[in-house]
């Protein structure tokens, strides 16, 4: 997300010159201004965020639109990553039995060698793709199945039945900004539900580059610029090295400026992996 971009779920934002995961980098402390939530963050939720190695200055309770237009409140963190409240927990839980150890990943994948069933929504309500955005999904995948040395694998389909699919990528018409959002792996599956929103004055290969952005998010990543945010214009630190920032082997750990996971997006994205992309797939699949 770069007018303020990509994370664990998040938006992309609309600016003159950046987009992001979710907000225009002088609003990202504010609240969705779609959303009237204002409930407070528990103290567990806080201390499985410190855990996760998350900000805890990025996180709030809002909306979650499905497809099917109905919605349930999530916890969404650094403006792209979503979770609820049991897939935190989880997730903290299972870093703390790892132990602790930047391109960064989380501790949980994708199980090896598994081919993902990826579904474009195309139903009504708002929330299906528009034409441009089928493209870039269908580019986006094409990012990962292009890839040598890579174990996992995406099965693209369209439609509506999206029950019993891996992963469901569709418009959220109550969103606004232009950005997505994602969360990460459980259970040795990507995270189902990525959303996109915003898009429609952006390029196909704008739109391409959010889609494999938020997929990213999907199967383990995180923001390669998670230390700074620079690629919005900031200095504020998503969460410092550790337990969930795993840096990976051969990938640079300071600024990467063309990477695809960097935390914000600009208009003149190409929507292709850089080189250090593509060895962080290769190292973590």
């Amino acid at each position: 997300m770069r007018i303020t971009r990509l994370g664990l779920i998040g938006s992309f934002c609309l600016g003159l010159l950046l987009a992001s995961c979710s907000k225009d980098a002088e609003t990202l402390p504010e609240e969705n201004p779609n959303s009237n939530l204002t409930q407070e963050i528990p103290q567990k939720v806080i201390e499985a965020a410190i855990i996760l190695e998350l900000n805890t200055n990025f996180i709030r309770y809002d909306d979650f639109y499905f497809p099917d237009g109905t919605s349930e409140v999530r916890l969404f963190f650094e403006e792209d990553i979503v979770m609820t409240e049991n897939e935190l927990f989880t997730l903290a839980k299972a870093v703390e039995e790892a132990g602790g150890n930047r391109q960064y990943r989380t501790f949980n994948l994708v199980s090896q060698g598994r081919n993902i069933s990826i579904i474009g929504y195309t139903g009504g309500g708002g929330f299906g793709l528009s034409s441009k955005e089928r493209t870039a999904l269908q580019w986006a995948v094409n990012n990962y199945n292009r890839l040598g040395g890579v174990s996992i694998s995406f099965n693209l389909s369209f439609g509506t039945n999206y029950q019993n699919k891996d992963m469901v990528v569709y418009h959220n018409p109550n969103q606004g900004g232009a950005g997505g959002s994602a969360g990460f792996p459980a259970n040795g599956l990507p995270y189902k539900w990525v959303q996109i929103y915003g898009l429609s004055p952006y390029s196909t290969n704008v739109n391409e580059h959010v889609i494999t952005h938020e997929i990213g998010h999907s199967v383990g990543f995180r923001h390669t610029d998670w230390f700074s945010r620079q690629s919005c214009g900031q200095n504020v630190n998503e969460g410092s090295a550790g337990v969930g920032a795993v840096h990976i082997n051969g990938t640079p750990t300071g600024y990467d400026p063309t990477s695809i996971m960097l935390a914000c997006f600009s208009s003149s994205e190409d929507g292709e992996f850089n080189s250090n992309d593509i060895r962080a797939l290769q190292e973590m699949y």
